[in-house]
This record gives structure tokens, C-alpha cells and sequence, in this order.
């Protein structure tokens, strides 16, 4: 498990980690954090597995680097890359640099997952003084706030972090959409908040609509979020994640990780079953 760990792609081949020279890597991408990346669960051993999602986290990318200016990577290289990563992982991190580089990596699914998708999982509240992404509609490769402010929410002995702005509004998690059950239906965030479009939220969006279950993007004050019978953030990873408790200064909230919406919301993640 140790070695497999270490396998990478880069500059068109597999190769360990430890393989790969500083001087090798853009610069840019070592100073800045200069690069952009999407993570994705490989379903069934396969790229073209429907639940991959393989040609919406390539749009991902695609969109981001035309957005900044860089260009283009070799795709069928990149693809090539993800091919020989996938029969040893279950999760693959594709990252391209500004000069078109590109690095895979990969890693095993969380070995609790199982248990928090039933069982629901903490969150901390944190501080939006302290903790703002960069570019948020973007997976760019500084992603240094999100990253400490999910250790802060680890060292508060929670799983997860959810980010807020400047008026307490929540936003996302430091890795995920969020997901509230209120009046019958599911509400989350506008990405007019400045969150990053999630591939999982896109999906679930359009399976509720598709199962005709309404849906309310608009922002999370704090009025609205404390009238929330049910919680839960969403990622292509862990898929669908409840929320069973929050942490939110002084105060914990508390919601139903069991609760009957998620029947809905779990159908809506699945494809279209048509195709």
C-alpha cells in the first residue's frame, strides 16, 4: 500500500513520486500554486463509467485553463495517465500547470465512509476573517485556505470546515456543497454567494429537477439555516455526506442525519437511468 501510494504520472509516464525532481516541476506552480485540478472517484474500474464523470471534470479543467490563459494539456496523454493510475486507486487528482503539465496522483476512498454516509458527521463553523478562497469559482492549486481551515475544524474535532462570508452567510465546506432540508424540499447556496460549481451539485441538481423534487439557490443567512431539519455536503468523492452536528461558536446545531429527505437527494446523485 506504501509504494503504490507514491505512484504518479508525470511528463507522459508512471513513476514514483519520490522520482520526480523540484527543478522538473514550473515554477509557478511551486511559488503561486499556479495550476488547476479536479478530483475524481473512478467508478466500476472505468473512466467512462457514467458516475466518473470523466467529461465534466475534463470541461473543469479545460474551462479554467481557457479562463486564465494557459493552454491546453495533451488530453489523450492525460487520459493515458488516468488509465494506468485507476487500476491501483480509487480516487484520481488530475492537476495541470500554466505550461500545460500535467501530474496524476491518486488515493484509496476514506475507510470510515461508509459509516459517516449513515451515522452523519461534524462540522465547524469557521471563521470567515481568518479563512478565504482564492478565486472560488475555480479548483486552482492554491487552495491553502481551505486546507487550514480544515485542520482548525479537526482540531475542534470535527470531519469538515464550512466556510463563511463577510455577513456569516454559509458558503461550502472546505471540500464540498452544501445540502438543507427545510419545507418539503432541498435548498443550497447560489453560486452568486461564490462557491465553486461542483460537479456532484450539478448532478444532484439536475436529478432533482429530473425527478420533479424543487429545489432553493439562494443564500444561507442565518435565519434560514437554524430552520433546517436535515444537513449534508456533497463532493464527488464521498458523494453525499449528512451533517449530524454543527459547531458554530458557542452553540451546537443539531440535524437528523436520517432524515426521509435524503431518499431524494441520493436518487438525485445517481445518472439518468434512460442512459
Amino acid at each position: 500500500m506504501q509504494a503504490r501510494s507514491r505512484l504518479c504520472w508525470y511528463e507522459g509516464r508512471l513513476r514514483p513520486l519520490g522520482e520526480i525532481q523540484l527543478a522538473s516541476l514550473p515554477l509557478a506552480g511551486l511559488l503561486y500554486g499556479a495550476s488547476v485540478f479536479t478530483t475524481l472517484r473512478v467508478y466500476g474500474g472505468h473512466l467512462d463509467h457514467p458516475q466518473t464523470h470523466w467529461l465534466a471534470h475534463c470541461d473543469r479543467i479545460a474551462d479554467s485553463l481557457q479562463t486564465f490563459g494557459w493552454p491546453q494539456p495533451d488530453w489523450a496523454q492525460l487520459y493515458q495517465g488516468c488509465i494506468a493510475l485507476l487500476i491501483h486507486f480509487d480516487v484520481l487528482r488530475m492537476a495541470v500547470f500554466p505550461d500545460g503539465q500535467v501530474l496524476v496522483t491518486g488515493r484509496s476512498l476514506p475507510p470510515d465512509l461508509a459509516v459517516a454516509q449513515q451515522q452523519g458527521v461534524v462540522a465547524w463553523v469557521a471563521d470567515q476573517l481568518a479563512y478565504r478562497r482564492s478565486l472560488p469559482t475555480h479548483k486552482t492549486g492554491n487552495y491553502l485556505d481551505c486546507w487550514l481551515a480544515l485542520q482548525a475544524a479537526q482540531r475542534q474535532g470535527a470531519r469538515e470546515a464550512i466556510l463563511v462570508n463577510d455577513r456569516q452567510h454559509w458558503l461550502e465546506t472546505s471540500t464540498g456543497n452544501l445540502w438543507g432540508w427545510k419545507d418539503g424540499h432541498w435548498w443550497t447556496p447560489a453560486l452568486s454567494a461564490g462557491i465553486l460549481p461542483g460537479i456532484m451539485r450539478q448532478q444532484i441538481l439536475n436529478g432533482l429537477s429530473r425527478l420533479q423534487q424543487p429545489i432553493k439557490q439562494i443564500d444561507w443567512a442565518t435565519e434560514l439555516i437554524s430552520q433546517f431539519e436535515a444537513l449534508a455536503y456533497s463532493n464527488c468523492v464521498n458523494e453525499i455526506l449528512p451533517i449530524r452536528t454543527v459547531l458554530c461558536q458557542s452553540t451546537k446545531l443539531g440535524y437528523d442525519p436520517n432524515h426521509s429527505g435524503f431518499e431524494a437527494l441520493r436518487e438525485a446523485q445517481l445518472p439518468n437511468p434512460r442512459f
